[in-house]
């Protein structure tokens, strides 16, 4: 299997205005070709817009670190659900754990199939992966020539993208003997969690892939995401940018870009996606 400079992090966005926000790092080069996920399944049945919006006015009016946080999303392994250059509010009460009070008060869920993510990257927990999480506690998961089974029913997935026709014998058959190198947690998930040829994912922890299944450095590669690592989900696309992968890994805001945002603001500004809600996709199987 080729190598692949594919990094699959989520970057605190230099724009937003709290300077505090803490800085996640961009992932380093895969060891191994990512890919992406499939989460898929049928469109998560909706809460009510005047409820969503509600929501995100509330969150936008209080913006905290303690609430929402900004990020961008520097690469391209949630395509095309997430874009390079999206600019994202993240909720961070979502998937909180409920108080006594709180949890009559506040909107906290459980992680459900299909939600976007967003976690600390168990390998570095210095940086900030999004991905979809394909696996809850007791799900059965395999994937056959590019095709996600869970729990023995194929998935629907509307949401995906395959931007290669070739077939690996790891990446689009899982699970199966590694034909390169995989991190420590996927070597324990291989030898301890596959059950009839399919992965199990065990308590408190989540399998999650990207929407770009040929390029995303994912759970096949180092392994569940324990549930304490979750930060969140997507929010809102508050801006979007198209602009490269290396002005937007860098924490602060380069002169290039500043000269880009310049000559460009308005022509590379992708205003269709401006204030864009994120959805994820639920099936209960």
């Amino acid at each position: 299997m080729s190598l692949e400079n594919t990094t699959d992090s989520v970057t605190p966005d230099p724009h937003a205005a709290d300077p505090q926000l803490p800085l996640a790092v961009p992932e380093a080069a895969s060891p191994v070709t990512p890919v992406e996920e499939a989460a898929g399944l049928a469109a998560e049945p909706p809460r009510g817009a005047i409820a969503e919006w509600a929501i995100t006015i509330l969150l936008l009016l209080f913006l905290t670190t303690t609430l929402v946080q900004a990020y961008v999303i520097p690469t391209g392994s949630m395509e095309d659900t997430l874009l390079i250059g999206d600019h994202l509010l993240v909720d961070k009460m979502a998937f909180a754990p409920a108080g006594p009070v709180s949890k009559h008060l506040l909107p906290y869920s459980d992680v459900k199939r299909g939600d976007i993510i967003v976690f600390r990257y168990p390998v570095d927990i210095t940086m900030t992966f999004v991905k979809r999480a394909m696996g809850v506690p007791g799900d059965r998961i395999r994937i056959v020539n590019k095709e996600v089974y869970r729990n023995g029913v194929k998935l629907f997935e509307p949401y995906k993208v395959h931007k290669s026709d070739q077939i690996d014998a790891y990446r689009d058959n899982f699970p199966s003997e590694p034909n390169s190198m995989v991190y420590p947690g996927a070597a324990d998930m291989l030898q301890h969690h596959v059950v009839n040829g399919e992965v199990v994912v065990p308590p408190d922890t989540i399998f999650a892939m990207g929407d770009n299944r040929d390029s995303s450095l994912d759970s096949r590669y180092w392994g569940f995401v324990p549930r304490e690592n979750i930060i969140g989900k997507p929010l809102i696309i508050y801006w979007s940018y198209d602009a490269p992968t290396d002005d937007l890994q860098n924490p602060s805001i380069g002169i290039d870009h500043i000269k880009d945002l310049g000559l460009h603001f308005f022509s590379k500004t992708r205003w269709r996606r401006t204030f864009m809600l994120v959805h994820g996709y639920y099936l209960n199987n």
